[in-house]
């Protein structure tokens, strides 16, 4: 589904955009889509796969362990920073590792940004309380440094519900679950999955920085938070069956109750979207179903093209 101009579509855009976390699931869709009309820097490591990245003239990276934050930033006349790149925990990282790379190293990133005069920084944080895990008390740490600093820049600081579509990690739920079928596997194990959640399509994501990035100007300094997600929950028993049905697996079997809910698991997970619609003239477009059928449709063409067939 196509989304309509919006009444802001009209200003010029044009500007430098610093992506961190580019070459990852939310950042190369960042970069994709905004390309066309800014020129993108992507921050990655040296061995960092750019497969998710249509790359074009647009589009430079810098290898940022071979070069120093300081000089990306004072060769290039940025605008807006868009900070999307963390680490889950899902890897075994340990503490310090997950403290490096969604604390310190934001902060270095806001500090340059603050040196060289950024207008505009954006934010990927987290609808995860506090004290869930490592990961979410990392990411609410940085949040802190942005409120220290919002009378200095425009900050916009958004939590994002669960995203989900094309070229995601199968080690995230959605894929996890989608290829799982897809290879028609005997069974997945799973939590008795009355967990509700909130999933929203990366499209709408996008969307929804580039609503943003072309009303930033308007704003002052200040720090502005928002929720991003879609308008229903589902539970996770029913968001697997849904996805079996629509994969057309008849034969694995969906093991409920197999594991244990982590600790601290949350059981219900809703943002409440409505400034954001309102403020930014957005709204969600591709409901669950739709979105669903395209990821699965990707994967299988990419599980397709795997087997050469």
């Amino acid at each position: 589904m196509e989304y309509e101009k919006s009444a802001v579509e009209g200003m010029v855009n044009g500007f430098t955009i610093l992506i961190t976390g580019g070459t990852g699931f939310l950042g190369s869709h960042l970069a994709n889509r905004l390309s066309n009309e800014n020129e993108i820097i992507i921050l990655k490591r040296s061995y960092s796969d750019t497969w998710r990245i249509d790359c074009n003239e647009n589009i430079k990276f810098y290898d940022i362990d071979k070069l120093g934050l300081e000089n990306i930033f004072k060769d290039n006349k940025i605008d807006i920073v868009i900070h999307t790149a963390t680490k889950y925990g899902r890897n075994n990282e340990t503490i310090e590792e997950l403290v490096e790379s969604n604390y310190m190293f934001p902060v270095k990133i806001l500090n340059n940004s603050l040196k060289t005069y950024v207008k505009t920084f954006i934010n990927v944080d987290t609808v995860l309380p506090k004290f869930v895990n490592i990961y979410s008390l990392t990411k609410n740490h940085f949040t802190d440094w942005l409120k220290y600093y919002s009378s200095d820049m425009k900050i916009f600081n958004l939590k994002l519900e669960h995203m989900y579509g094309e070229k995601d990690s199968t080690t995230k739920f959605i894929p996890y679950i989608i290829t799982s079928l897809l290879e028609e596997k005997n069974k997945i194990d799973l939590t008795e999955g009355e967990q509700e959640r909130n999933f929203i399509y990366i499209a709408d994501v996008a969307e929804a920085f580039k609503r943003i990035i072309l009303q930033q100007s308007t704003y002052k300094n200040g720090l502005y938070e928002y929720e991003i997600g879609s308008e229903e929950n589902i539970k996770i028993k029913d968001l697997v069956h849904k996805i079996r049905a629509i994969a057309g697996n008849t034969t694995t079997k969906l093991n409920f109750g197999a594991k244990s809910y982590r600790e601290n698991e949350l059981m219900k997970s809703h943002s409440n979207i409505e400034k954001f619609k309102e403020d930014f003239n957005w709204e969600p477009k591709v409901k669950l179903d739709e979105g669903l059928a395209k990821t699965i449709e990707w994967y299988r063409k990419r599980l397709g093209e795997k087997k050469g067939v």
